[in-house]
């Protein structure tokens, strides 16, 4: 009985989390090893550049600008020549580009080669959520793009850990040339993986292409709805988690190490918070659990701001994290879910653009903020911001729904 139930066991997460989605939990955490780096780095770039908060504020638009607009022409490109070669290039590319960063030796030089990882960058997150989706029954979607988010998670949380170490050790260069180098490896073994996987499979469908809606049953209102709310509470949410480092050293004293650990603690949230959404969105819905994330972020954003020392602030930064891991599968989940199936690499394309170019915009904003207004209110703004967009948002769709259900047929 116990080999039974342990071989039930073992069938059920076969199921529920086939090898290819363990594959790409990995390809997940190597396409951010790199891109993780330069948040908690910023201290000792700021230091060695004597930058004030609004140039240190490019140092994150340099790179998340270019890899906002490039997942426009990645998911594009995904639809038309398959997920494969654009998934390589957002794992290889970003990493060669990581290493140029690392050994930049000015400001300049530093924003072009952040710029070009973002630009390289930009392939990954369009095309890696449709191979998870045509390995994956479509009723257990939610939580293998829960598993998948667990790689990034990954990544975020041992970059602050890793790169603080080296850092201190080798200077703030030196965790992006350690890192970039087994990055740049295994993309390129991934890629040759997958291809061997399309090779042996027997009349396997497009890899950019599962059972989904067609256009006719597409309700864009809605989807461009949930779009805009998901989009709006990552860039919210990032923009101004970027600056918890300097927040912690410039007004509660941390040391830059201990303030670049605190974002570890940060991304662990992504550790299991991400399984937690999509489990949620495969028995809830999207829906309910975007708009939950979105309202308690908010309210979290504000108190940050007013903290009166950095324990609060910590323990802040993790209802942030959890409300932004929760609400990424459900947002993935639903896309897949609703957008017509010859675009749906190009309408995820436009919900990473949102998030990410949303935070290189948003970024910028927040640092003049902070230089002009101070750390409480800024973030006091980013959070009413961030509560007048969900609170809309969210009857938007409260009322699509009614109006759906009253109809005939609805």
């Amino acid at each position: 009985m116990i080999t039974s139930d342990g071989d039930s066991i073992r069938v059920r997460l076969r199921r529920t989390f086939p090898a290819v989605v363990v594959l790409f939990l990995v390809a997940h955490c190597a396409h951010h090893l790199v891109t993780a780096l330069p948040v908690p780095l910023l201290p000792y770039i700021r230091d060695e550049f004597a930058l004030d908060y609004t140039r240190a504020a490019l140092v994150i638009s340099a790179f998340s600008v270019p890899y906002g607009i490039a997942q426009l022409p990645s998911g594009w490109l995904a639809d038309r020549f398959g997920a494969r070669k654009m998934v390589c290039v957002g794992i290889s590319g970003v990493a060669l580009a990581g290493l140029f960063v690392g050994l930049s030796t000015d400001y300049v030089l530093l924003l072009a080669a952040s710029a070009l990882m973002g630009a390289l960058g930009g392939g990954y997150h369009p095309s890696a959520p449709i191979l998870i989706s045509a390995a994956t029954d479509p009723a257990r979607r939610g939580r293998a793009l829960g598993l998948h988010m667990i790689g990034g998670s990954v990544a975020y949380f041992a970059a602050p850990l890793v790169a603080a170490g080296i850092a201190v050790a080798l200077g703030w260069r030196a965790p992006f040339v350690i890192l970039s180098i087994p990055s740049i490896v295994f993309g390129l073994v991934l890629y040759r993986i997958l291809g061997r996987r399309e090779r042996n499979a027997e009349r396997q469908e497009s890899v950019h292409r599962s059972p989904t809606p067609d256009d006719v049953t597409t309700n864009w209102p809605q989807l461009i709805t949930v779009l805009i709310l998901t989009c709006f509470t990552a860039a919210a949410l990032l923009s101004s988690v970027a600056f918890i480092p300097l927040y912690l050293v410039d007004v509660h004293g941390y040391v830059e190490h201990r303030a670049a650990l605190a974002l570890a603690l940060f991304y662990s949230t992504g550790l299991w918070a991400g399984i937690v959404g999509g489990y949620m969105s495969d028995r809830l819905g999207s829906i309910p659990v975007v708009a939950l994330a979105a309202l308690i972020s908010g309210p979290a954003l504000i108190l940050i701001g007013v903290a009166s020392s950095g324990l609060p602030v910590i323990a802040l930064l993790l209802v942030v994290g959890i409300a932004l891991y929760v609400r990424s599968p459900a947002s993935e989940s639903f896309v897949l879910a609703h957008s017509p199936a010859r675009h749906r690499s190009t309408v995820l394309g436009l919900y990473f653009f949102g998030a990410m170019e949303g935070n290189g915009v948003l970024a910028p904003v927040v640092g003049y903020l902070i230089d002009r207004f101070g750390f409480t209110v800024a973030y006091q703004l980013s959070g009413f911001a961030m509560i007048g967009v969900a609170l809309l948002c969210t009857l938007v769709l409260f009322r699509m729904r009614t109006v759906r259900r009253r109809s005939p047929g609805g």
